[in-house]
């Protein structure tokens, strides 16, 4: 029997097109229904410092809105005291870890856990005792994963962007790397989670890597939405995960 991999749609550039103008159209909140009545297994919202995107008044309602529903929201955050008392007001399902600076347009590259253990473990710790389940955000190299074993960790979620941005030519060597830290985590005791950049075809290709059982994917999705609808890409991605661990069955 082939397992069934989670599919986490992060709703953020839902907001993004909202805050061209103003106002409330579109509204996250009906992208993140739209997503759970297509087959997201959960909501994925990042609570930007510079609130670019995603605001607090998004998080109040998807919180709740998640809460009905009966999944999860998986709040991705920086590790700051604000993120902090964020997500302790809110206590999401989730709370991933991630790099965070001004000047990029979009996350780049993995959270530094290594060297910086005595700044992130407090924060994970805090989060844990809170009840929600700590993930980080991270590269997938050794010394990565066994900081975020270190810090009390209980998901890291590979950075793929390098995957994906790499010719189809130059990427078996990137999957041999995702694969040795997804197995180095699992063995670790770490849940194993993966996502950025991903599309239909590169989605299902990181799935050969049996230790993931959770893809969060955004972008595209919200993209490929103007041509077929929310409902049609979020599917169109169910129907590519499935066949992926299904070694292609219909």
């Amino acid at each position: 029997m082939s397992r069934r991999v989670r599919l986490g749609v992060n709703i953020d550039h839902v907001a993004t097109v909202r805050n061209a103008r103003g106002g409330s159209h579109p509204d996250p909140a009906r992208a993140a229904e739209a997503a759970l009545a297509a087959g997201a297994d959960g909501i994925t919202a990042h609570l930007r410092e510079d609130r670019r995107h995603i605001t607090d008044a998004d998080i109040d309602v998807l919180t709740a809105l998640c809460r009905r529903a009966g999944k999860p929201l998986n709040l991705e955050m920086a590790v700051t005291d604000e993120m902090l008392a964020i997500a302790l007001r809110h206590r999401p399902h989730a709370a991933c870890l991630v790099p965070e600076r001004r000047e990029e347009v979009t996350t780049e590259g993995g959270l530094a856990v290594a060297g910086q253990e005595a700044r992130i473990a407090p924060v994970a710790r805090t989060l844990a005792q809170a009840g929600m389940r700590v993930s980080l955000f991270i590269e997938p190299s050794p010394a990565q994963v066994e900081a975020a074993a270190a810090v009390g960790a209980q998901v890291v979620e590979f950075h793929t962007g390098r995957y994906c941005h790499l010719s189809p030519g130059q990427r078996p060597a990137e999957l041999d790397r995702l694969a040795a830290a997804a197995a180095q985590a699992q063995g670790l005791g770490l849940e194993v989670h993966a996502g950025h950049g991903l599309d239909f075809g590169t989605a299902g290709e990181v799935l050969v890597i049996p230790e993931i059982v959770e893809l969060n994917i955004g972008h595209f999705l919200i993209g490929e939405a103007v041509f077929t609808g929310l409902d049609g890409a979020i599917r169109r991605m169910r129907v590519a995960m499935d066949e992926a661990v299904s070694g292609g069955a219909a």
